[in-house]
């Protein structure tokens, strides 16, 4: 498999393994600030594992709400700022005029850490001014694909297997097959990309489609995946109570600790299919 090379750092470290030191190669995730802007406004900066950054740029812009389809952005290039040449940190977006936000009346610009996505939101009211709709109540899986899905994930993760230290997000058709995989130190970054990638390929809303993430399952993956349309979004690990709240409310179907053959079904138990047949 291809790996961008700026995704791994590679350093020396001292590993004691039973009594034992010795010196060895390692491999680290790589962190670096992403600017986003409109025109030549500054609209946020982000943490991210480098990679995929018009992916990133697309998701983000869709997600927060800046633009409601592909159509609204012309143009995502990749641009250099600051004081290393050799280091693409910037994404310029062109934007159709009624996308273009005012920055003037702007409350705040968005800050990402790579740990807890989006700083700043003071509830979940500010979610639901989006006017979010309920995603695609006819689709339905069953739990012996949902069972499959994390192996797949796992499997696919190419940083993360040379590192430890990724967050991945992954897109499957109702069939069980991998549509897209990204990774990134920022498991919103991942969630953000894998969107990106739909919107750039005029796949939104992803109606047919289960989300999975590795880690828990937060507050903003439920908002980014409902943004996108998704149906279905699982984890391997827990979600956060405000996550399941804003899940029931739009009848996302969210699923928890999907490992080995158990999950934890938190909303929209009526698309977990209960014949292996998914249309009965």
């Amino acid at each position: 498999m291809t790996r961008k090379p700026d995704m791994l750092k590679l350093t020396k470290v001292s590993e004691w393994n039973d009594g034992h030191f010795h010196r060895k190669d390692d491999y680290l995730a790589a962190e670096e600030p992403l600017e986003i802007r409109v025109g030549v406004e500054p609209l946020s900066v982000t943490m991210r594992t480098p990679g995929h950054d018009l992916e990133l740029a697309a998701g983000f812009l869709f997600t927060e709400g800046i633009v409601c389809s592909g159509d609204q952005i012309i143009s995502l290039r990749p641009e250099v700022s600051g004081e290393n040449p050799n280091v693409g940190n910037l994404v310029q977006a062109e934007l159709v005029p009624e996308a273009i936000p005012d920055f003037s009346k702007m409350q705040r610009h968005f800050f990402a850490a790579s740990s807890c996505g989006i700083c700043g939101k003071a509830s979940i009211d500010f979610v639901r001014s989006r006017l979010l709709k309920a995603p695609n109540s006819d689709f339905r899986c069953t739990p012996e694909l949902l069972v499959t899905l994390p192996d797949v994930l796992q499997s696919s993760q190419d940083v993360f297997q040379r590192t430890g230290g990724l967050h991945a997000a992954a897109l499957f058709d109702s069939t069980g097959a991998l549509q897209v995989l990204r990774e990134d130190i920022g498991r919103h970054n991942a969630v953000d990309k894998v969107i990106g990638w739909a919107l750039r390929g005029g796949q939104i809303p992803l109606a047919s489609s289960v989300l999975l993430v590795s880690g828990r399952g937060g507050f903003e993956i439920v908002q980014k995946a409902i943004m996108a349309g998704l149906p279905v979004v699982a984890s391997v690990s827990a979600p956060s109570g405000l996550a399941v709240q804003l899940a029931r409310e739009l009848r996302l179907t969210l699923i928890g600790f999907l490992r080995g053959r158990r999950f934890v079904i938190y909303s929209g138990e009526d698309r977990i299919a209960r014949s292996e047949n998914p249309s009965e």
